[in-house]
């Protein structure tokens, strides 16, 4: 498969693409025991051996089935299809064994490398224009890993050895504080075809105001400072909704935390430490989010605002691919790529960076914003509704920005993250704002 671009990718890279991410796959479950894999460590998420064989069902649909010609399905029908089977009930469906889930895993991409290469290029059809199709196969197995992620991170049992590979680095710059933005026309989400999923085009201006944002995502520490002025008992920072949810979940600090000798700790996987004041918060709600920035005399973002402070450049009237530029991230410039199985300190990736000073709105922790999910103006939903469309409505909100488990090829800017708003298994935190 080629492209009429000259500057299209190869079969040979687009091949590449998949077998790096699958062995970004493999190396996370390599040290997973058989019954770790097929149990349902929580309710709210399924058993890894589902997310392995959907991975696979996935490819075998669009690398297969639908590539080159009509789109038979969004989902395949079966075992595998996420709205057949929710994440609750996963755990009481017969899954096949670890072996056989690899061989299917192994069987459908050598399909995939005899399909793919029997395909002529077509430079009309948007799924294989630019390679779409393979990157799209190749960001939803990247997706499937975060989840994954999260599913270990609640793992019963012996805590889940993280193959760490990644230092986070000992440096950082001070950020403190709150930096404006002059509000007036910019330009959010993108035109791009050639990875972007279709909730992020198409590129359109919109009209903000003036507005004042955190310079960095709320730490530990100024969390802590919520927490211990009572911040989980007094009714006045939170929503009715949130109220709520919290005399339900009964928590009174992020997932993960406990308490030893009268201290906060806090586990990653299979480390324990003291929290750290100085790192991003993450595994909160949008719920403890809202009512953190209540108690501080904020609010939330809206999405507009986030994505307007990552990428604008209010100086030259201009937007960027990331917040330091165009040249896509990598673990040098921001903590994504799973790898360092940890959040950074603030201000650890200086070159981390947006044009009006915000750092560490890529990679660390997705943020929550205050916008419901919902389409953009002129959305066109490509190429199955089943990815965004369905989803849209009162019930999300939007995160941004990606975290340390999320791959380079996901951690876009323009990038639309989505969940229930108690949910606290994904890594999110949240910075501020407060109107101009």
């Amino acid at each position: 498969m080629s492209s009429h671009s000259s500057h299209a990718p190869t079969l040979d890279a687009l091949l590449g693409l998949l077998e790096e991410t699958r062995r970004r796959t493999l190396l996370l479950i390599e040290p997973v025991t058989e019954e770790d894999l097929r149990r349902q460590h929580d309710p709210i998420m399924g058993p890894i051996l589902w997310d392995l064989g959907h991975i696979a069902a996935f490819e075998e649909l669009w690398l297969v089935r639908n590539v080159g010609g009509r789109v038979e399905f969004g989902e395949m029908p079966g075992l595998y299809n996420p709205f057949e089977h929710p994440r609750r009930v996963r755990g009481s469906l017969a899954l096949p064994s670890r072996a056989e889930t690899l061989a299917y895993l192994a069987e459908v991409r050598r399909r995939v490398r005899a399909r793919l290469a029997q395909l002529e290029p077509d430079p009309a059809d948007p799924l294989l224009r630019d390679g779409y199709v393979v990157r799209m196969v190749a960001q939803h197995e990247d997706q499937h890993q975060e989840t994954i992620l999260q599913t270990l991170q609640l793992k019963q049992g012996e805590p889940y050895p993280a193959p760490r590979a990644y230092e986070l680095p000992p440096m950082r710059v001070p950020v403190r504080g709150m930096v404006p933005f002059p509000g007036g026309v910019v330009e959010l989400g993108t035109d791009d075809r050639s990875a972007a999923y279709d909730n992020e085009r198409p590129r359109h201006r919109v009209v903000l105001g003036p507005f004042w944002i955190d310079a960095a995502p709320v730490t530990n520490g100024e969390y802590l400072e919520f927490m211990e002025s009572g911040g989980y008992r007094d009714p006045r920072w939170w929503s009715p909704e949130g109220w709520a949810w919290l005399a339900e979940a009964r928590v009174e600090a992020p997932k993960y935390w406990f308490r030893r000798d009268g201290a906060w700790w806090v586990r990653r996987y299979d480390r324990e430490a003291p929290v750290d004041p100085d790192r991003p918060v993450c595994h909160v709600s949008w719920y403890e989010a809202e009512a953190y920035a209540r108690w501080a005399g904020k609010r939330l973002p809206t999405e507009a605002e986030w994505e307007a402070a990552a990428t604008w450049d209010p100086v030259r009237g201009e937007k960027r691919a990331w917040p330091w530029g165009d040249a896509p991230p990598t673990p040098e410039l921001a903590n994504v790529d799973q790898l360092a199985f940890d959040v950074a300190p603030v201000g650890a990736y200086p070159r981390n960076v947006s044009p009006i000073g915000c750092y560490g709105m890529i990679g660390d922790v997705w943020e929550w914003t205050a916008s419901e999910f919902r389409g953009y103006p002129g959305f066109a939903s490509f190429p199955y509704r089943e990815y965004s469309e369905v989803f849209f409505g009162t019930e999300y909100r939007v995160l941004r920005g990606g975290s340390w488990a999320t791959r380079p090829g996901v951690a876009r800017a323009t990038f639309r993250n989505w969940d229930y708003p108690v949910r606290r298994q994904i890594f999110s935190g949240f910075r501020c704002a407060r109107d101009g």
